[in-house]
């Protein structure tokens, strides 16, 4: 039963996310090809994990997602954001994205970039417009994203994951990597969503140990499907890891062993929300997603 509920909680809020993102942006006064790259990009698929999380977490306290649904989409431009910049030639040079050609070979590289950097500002200016949040709400909204997304956030991740290439790290290293590559925008759609729903300090604290462990899982389950994964179903050739020079859990630990590695931090996140005052029904059920999806 929970599992049926959880699949027709994940493809409600899915769908609710892929239209409002979609909206918003078809009714910008903006040069053609500008919105039409970034709708495609934010059309392009994708699991919707961030909206999905921040989501959970609100309604843990409280049932009605108005107040959080435009910072959930916010949250999901900034991360197609980071996505067209990371196909990017001077980037991870990718040519497919989730079964689809990329942003830059579909338009062409300033159209990609241009489009990235639309999404990037215009998600903090829906965030600052949103009439459902007060004042002091949407400053803490924005200073959190932008801490998450910025240069001590997801931009330092994706440096270091370059610069990383080719290298031998060791695993402190390689979370340390991935934390701020992919953990701190999983954090912050933990944190705020339970923020915004008036969540006591000491599930904050839970909360933001549970996000720490689980992007680390999202990463693990990543470099494992690498390996193992059905291009198919990850819309990507296998093995770009490799090809890339990419540091990796199972480069670094052999497959049984980022499995295991994926375990211990299951583990941990699990014990830091349990710890929470409330249950937490999705977020566990969204754990077991993360860990154990195929693409």
């Amino acid at each position: 039963m929970m599992n049926e509920n959880f699949e027709q909680y994940v493809a409600r809020y899915k769908q609710l996310i892929d239209e409002t993102s979609v909206k918003e942006i078809e009714q910008l006064n903006i040069p053609d090809n500008l919105k039409a790259s970034m709708i495609y990009s934010l059309q392009a698929g994708g699991k919707r994990i961030r909206p999905l999380l921040l989501f959970a977490s609100y309604q843990a306290y409280e049932e009605d997602i108005d107040k959080v649904l435009l910072t959930a989409v916010a949250l999901e431009m900034i991360h197609t954001y980071s996505l067209i910049h990371d196909d990017l030639p001077a980037m991870d040079d990718d040519d497919l994205r989730r079964g689809k050609p990329t942003n830059h070979k579909v338009y062409d590289e300033a159209t990609a970039i241009l489009a990235g950097d639309a999404l990037l500002t215009y998600s903090f200016e829906l965030i600052t417009s949103d009439v459902h949040l007060s004042d002091r709400e949407k400053v803490q909204t924005a200073r959190l994203l932008s801490q998450a997304s910025g240069p001590a956030g997801m931009v330092a991740g994706q440096l270091l994951d370059m610069a990383y290439e080719g290298e031998n790290v060791d695993l402190q290293t390689l979370e340390n990597i991935h934390e701020l590559k992919t953990g701190q925008l999983l954090t912050f759609a933990i944190e705020i969503g339970a923020y915004l729903a008036g969540a006591p300090n000491e599930d904050l604290k839970q909360l933001k140990t549970f996000a720490y462990y689980l992007g680390l899982i999202f990463q693990v389950q990543d470099d494992i499907l690498d390996v193992t994964g059905d291009p198919d179903q990850i819309g990507k050739p296998i093995g770009s890891d490799a090809d890339n020079d990419k540091s990796t859990y199972p480069q670094l630990l052999g497959l049984d062993g980022a499995q295991k590695q994926k375990e211990t931090y299951k583990q941990k996140a699990k014990k830091a929300l349990a710890q929470t005052s409330v249950e937490q029904p999705f977020l566990s059920a969204l754990t077991h997603y993360v860990t154990e999806r195929n693409h």
